[in-house]
């Protein structure tokens, strides 16, 4: 699903970059632009957020889940970790 409709938001963020390590490709959304990511092929999803925030999903290749990678940076430890917060329980990542 990520890959057919991907968000255009994540939290607080809007999302600036998609990068698709399957088809190798990396979608600039404000231009449209497409490059390749010059990587090997491998089923994750990453998109790049403003403010230097972003998110990874991938497959557990283990077991039958999703496997989210966040990262944020913050003023402070607690700005980070309330940036954090509101990032993973946005809506788009509530699975199931």
């Amino acid at each position: 699903g990520y890959r057919k409709n991907p968000p255009k938001t994540a939290g607080d963020y809007q999302v600036l970059k998609i990068r698709d390590y399957k088809r190798d490709t990396i979608t600039d959304l404000s231009t449209g632009a497409v490059t390749s990511t010059g990587l090997p092929n491998s089923d994750v999803l990453y998109f790049e957020l403003n403010d230097d925030a972003w998110c990874a999903i991938r497959p557990s290749g283990t077991e039958p889940k999703i496997k989210l990678y966040f990262g944020v940076k913050g003023s402070s430890h607690e700005d980070a970790a309330a940036k954090l917060e509101r990032l993973k329980n946005d809506k788009i990542f509530q699975v199931g």
